[in-house]
């Protein structure tokens, strides 16, 4: 654990920063031969890169694993090693060289199909939008609809609380009249004792 503390920030100094730093001095100077020398270290820097993400997984538990990948870069950069011109001029250039032709073809072909497939992606994503969006839409609707529904049966209920019809028949008998035996309003005592009176008079 402690070596791969070491590893990280050393690679990135010694085999990042340093070559970027002396990259950029490289295009200030506009020096040909310092463009190449630093070109070919990125290059041989990128297939390391590449390789060490697999490295990593299967080799990990190697003793001084990770000291051999600070020294490993180390000796990329060295101006009396030149480990990357080396490296570069005996394997890179040559391989490269000879399967140019076919790597442009494979380039050529997956940014066809990369362009293809983002293209169908695409159209496949807009449709799911859609759809989503108009079954939303209809559900909203739907919802309203219903919302709208159930507050105007309420206000029925109300009203028909509120303001309940008469129910059909003669009207109920008022205050001093009780009805006979035959249907015909009689007064009451009160107002026959007065009606007596009266006459008496």
């Amino acid at each position: 654990f402690l070596s791969l503390s070491l590893s990280v920030p050393s690679r990135l100094i010694f085999g990042t920063l340093y070559p970027a730093y002396y990259s950029y001095k490289a295009v200030k100077s506009k020096d040909i031969k310092e463009y190449v020398k630093w070109m070919m270290y990125w290059i041989i820097f990128a297939l390391f890169t590449t390789a060490e993400t697999f490295t990593d997984i299967f080799l990990c538990w190697f003793p001084f694993y990770y000291e051999l990948k600070i020294a490993f870069v180390a000796w990329l950069l060295s101006p009396y090693t030149k480990g990357s011109s080396l490296l570069y001029r005996k394997f890179v250039h040559p391989t490269l060289s000879s399967k140019e032709k076919e790597i442009d073809d494979c380039l050529v072909q997956a940014k066809d199909r990369s362009y293809d497939a983002l293209v169908h992606f695409g159209k496949r994503g807009l449709n799911v939008a859609a759809t989503a969006a108009v079954m939303a839409a209809s559900k909203g609707q739907g919802a309203l609809s219903e919302r709208l529904r159930s507050f105007s049966m309420q206000d029925l209920t109300t009203i028909r609380g509120d303001g309940a019809p008469a129910p059909s028949g003669p009207p109920p008998p008022g205050p001093g009249r009780v009805s006979g035996k035959h249907g015909q309003p009689k007064m009451s005592r009160s107002a026959s004792e007065s009606a007596g009176s009266s006459g008496k008079c």
